[in-house]
């Protein structure tokens, strides 16, 4: 009897080990089918088995990019909920212009930066240095094109180490657009990207979702169409650094005065074969009213038209004394 049966688990185990065709099958289920109840979840099937690789797929895959998951989540609760108001982006305000001169680019900027209709900052930086003889010029939100720019820089520093050379300006705007195009406009930087290398000067327009154009003159922001006004105005190629620096006041004073959004003083760069010059507050378009120290007004200036004096009922609770020590 002992040996039928023997004989019998033999058989049996021989047919498993032909159905799973591996040799360890039998054994590795037998022990996890005998690990601690805190192991109980453990599926007694290989790692390797087709039901494990469908589970765990989704953990493998490579993610990049921009997560729509929140846009999609918000679309639906709109359609549910007729009455929700989903956060819409707010209007930014900024003029940056910029354009090509015989020796080289010259950008230019407002220094206000606000927040709906509350000014937050008079003196705001919005040219941004990405290289030696490359710089950028901000629009849109803040953050966004601060944080766009550094990585931009920092970028073309490591290329600028790994191949011994100094980066164009086409390299440059490859990188920011192609960054740009990721996050499908949800980062919110319209940037103008000026400078000299080996080719010549460059100016390029980049768009929030990363369109761009090579342009001899260029502006954007909100008070971009009073600046793009003056420069389809009055714009000559070959221009000297004189006029140019002139009429590039002119075109950010004329966003400045034009919109609400814009404002403070000009910032500009001028970028040449031999370097680049920020200048920070080269005009000031709107100076700040002077006002008196004191206000006097003769007495009956105003009229007065009821008075009412109401005594206040006081009680005295406590009194101390206290003597002062005197040398």
């Amino acid at each position: 009897m002992t040996g039928a049966s023997h004989a019998l688990r033999k058989g049996e185990s021989e047919r498993e080990k032909r159905q799973t065709g591996q040799e360890g099958c039998l054994t590795e289920n037998l022990a996890l089918a005998f690990l601690p109840r805190r192991w109980s979840h453990v599926d007694p099937q290989p790692l390797d088995h087709p039901a494990h690789l469908e589970m765990l797929k989704p953990a493998f895959e490579l993610r990049r990019g921009f997560s729509f998951e929140n846009c999609q989540r918000n679309a639906s609760l709109e359609r549910v909920l007729p009455g929700l108001r989903i956060p819409q982006a707010h209007k930014t305000g900024t003029t940056i212009a910029g354009l090509v001169f015989r020796d080289g680019v010259i950008l230019g900027a407002d220094t206000r930066a606000t927040n709906d209709s509350v000014v937050i900052d008079k003196s705001c930086e919005k040219i941004h240095f990405i290289a030696p003889k490359i710089y950028c010029c901000g629009a849109g939100v803040a953050a966004d094109a601060e944080m766009t720019t550094r990585m931009a820089a920092s970028n073309m520093e490591l290329h600028s180490l790994s191949t011994g050379r100094e980066p164009r300006v086409a390299t440059v705007t490859r990188v920011i657009r192609q960054t740009l195009f990721r996050y499908r406009g949800h980062v919110g930087a319209s940037l103008i990207v000026g400078g000299v290398d080996l080719t010549g000067p460059q100016l390029y327009s980049v768009h929030p979702h990363g369109s761009y154009s090579r342009l001899p003159f260029t502006a954007l922001g909100s008070g971009q169409d009073a600046a793009l006004a003056v420069l389809e105005d009055r714009f000559q190629p070959n221009m000297k650094l004189e006029a140019a620096q002139e009429l590039l006041v002119e075109a950010i004073t004329a966003g400045i005065l034009g919109d609400l959004g814009s404002g403070g003083s000009v910032d500009a760069c001028v970028i040449m074969g031999t370097g680049a010059k920020l200048l920070r507050t080269l005009s000031s378009p709107t100076k700040p009213i002077e006002r008196p120290n004191q206000y006097r007004f003769a007495p009956g200036t105003t009229a007065v038209l009821s008075q009412t004096v109401k005594p206040l009922t006081l009680e005295l609770l406590e009194e101390t004394v206290q003597a002062m020590e005197v040398e």
